[in-house]
């Protein structure tokens, strides 16, 4: 590893010297840089023009920057007519040369643009943070989808689980790593230095993060774990300065009670799944008193579908009462189950983002806790109710496939309970 950074450290300083630094003083369009990278003087100098369309691109105003995106969309798509007809040709003749042939066409010439731009060291990181200009571009210019599909494609290539790093984040770890954990933190905020030490240096406290080696001080995601003898049931509870550390051996679970995305530029790259399963790994080998995995979840859509559900013939009274504060907590958590178990998106998913991810990875809805969220935000979010998943290493992968396959949502007898139960209060008016 050390020698890939050195190799890397040396390139660089050979190429800033002045005599190599001469494609800063190119005066050739960015447009014309990207045509001649893909071209035969590309194959010689091309690391040379790389750098030069990277640190163009960094001085471009934002209209500039759409043009060059609208350019690798339009100017380097794929020629539709050439890959029928080819694929025409190859189903006639299933020769090594045509499939070849076919291989090529059916590729759009900017995912091999953005393949030679990735050559200088920290193109990736540059080219992670370009697609964060092009989603926002997406916005209001859905055509350049095409484009965010081909920088997704190869995305997810470089960052395969094959190059993946896993770190233990601990309170030793360089602080220029610390501080992108404090700044990436998205579920409960990290307050100032006192409340990271909490989150890190206790021994009952993990923090593990995924890293790219062509990004070694960014962190990709990471996962906040709490060492307990009890399934939680609040978040203050595990994040309170009062509460009284135990050993990490006196554990008997494992709670993930924050996992942050760090990087706008992968969304849609999934790395969740893997972390968990790759932790899970990890503290099971080094504590084998761990006999429950799960977690401490926020429920970010709760409120939002609430406030669509107040005029239901049946529940609407219990959601105006849970948006207005006055709910009673069994009623809070009847209609978190119902929207967990219940509430859908039109491809049958849940409508909940973190079900989808905790289901998807196999897991399995085990129990419901009204005020167990008093922050600002989880009383915005979900009027402070949370949900523990709960990961069966012995079940995972068959509630996954059922999940994949079939919607299926797996839950625990008390949550089914909860689904279903009658609600406390009555409707305005029925009181007996």
């Amino acid at each position: 590893m050390q020698r890939n950074w050195f190799l890397g450290d040396l390139l660089s300083q050979l190429l800033d010297r002045p005599g190599n630094r001469r494609g800063k003083e190119d005066k050739r369009s960015i447009a014309e840089l990207c045509e001649a990278l893909l071209s035969a003087e590309g194959e010689v100098s091309g690391f040379m023009l790389a750098s030069t369309i990277l640190d163009r691109y960094q001085t471009l105003s934002d209209a500039e920057k759409l043009d060059f995106f609208c350019h690798l969309n339009d100017q380097l798509e794929l020629d539709a007519d050439r890959l029928a007809e080819t694929a025409q040709l190859y189903s006639n003749d299933r020769s090594v040369d045509l499939y070849h042939k076919l291989s090529e066409v059916a590729e759009p010439k900017r995912q091999e643009l953005l393949r030679r731009l990735n050559q200088p060291p920290g193109a990736t990181q540059e080219l992670v943070a370009m697609r964060v200009d092009l989603l926002r571009f997406l916005k209001s210019n859905p055509k350049l989808k095409r484009t965010d599909i081909d920088f997704v494609h190869l995305l997810r290539s470089w960052f395969n689980r094959g190059f993946l790093v896993l770190k233990q984040i601990s309170w030793d770890t360089p602080a220029r790593v610390l501080d992108k954990i404090v700044a990436y933190e998205a579920v409960h905020q990290i307050n100032d230095l006192d409340d990271l030490r909490r989150r890190l240096y206790p021994p009952d406290r993990r923090c593990f993060a995924f890293f790219h080696p062509s990004m070694p001080d960014e962190p990709l995601i990471f996962v906040e774990v709490a060492l307990t003898t009890e399934i939680p049931t609040a978040i203050d509870a595990l994040l309170s300065e009062n509460r009284n550390p135990i050993e990490a051996e006196q554990a008997k679970v494992a709670a993930f009670y924050s996992i942050s995305n760090c990087q706008k530029g992968l969304t849609g790259i999934s790395f969740g799944n893997l972390l968990i399963k790759q932790v899970v790994t990890e503290l099971s080998r080094e504590l084998r008193g761990i006999d429950s995995f799960v977690t401490l979840s926020p429920i970010p859509g709760l409120n939002r579908w609430l406030a669509d559900e107040t005029e239901h013939p049946e529940h609407g009274h219990i959601a105006q009462a849970i948006l207005a504060g006055t709910a009673s907590p069994q009623d809070l958590r009847a209609m978190a189950a119902r929207y967990l178990m219940f509430a859908k998106r039109k491809d049958g998913m849940p409508l909940d983002p973190v079900a989808r991810f905790h289901l998807g990875n196999g897991a399995e809805l085990y129990d419901l806790h009204a005020e167990a969220d008093l922050s600002p935000n989880g009383q915005a979010q979900s009027s402070g109710a949370m949900v523990n998943y709960l990961y069966d290493l012995n079940k995972t992968e068959r509630h996954h496939e059922e999940f994949a396959t079939h919607a299926t949502i797996e839950a625990s007898r008390a949550v089914r309970a909860a689904s279903t139960a009658t609600l406390e209060a009555t409707p305005s008016g029925n009181e007996p």
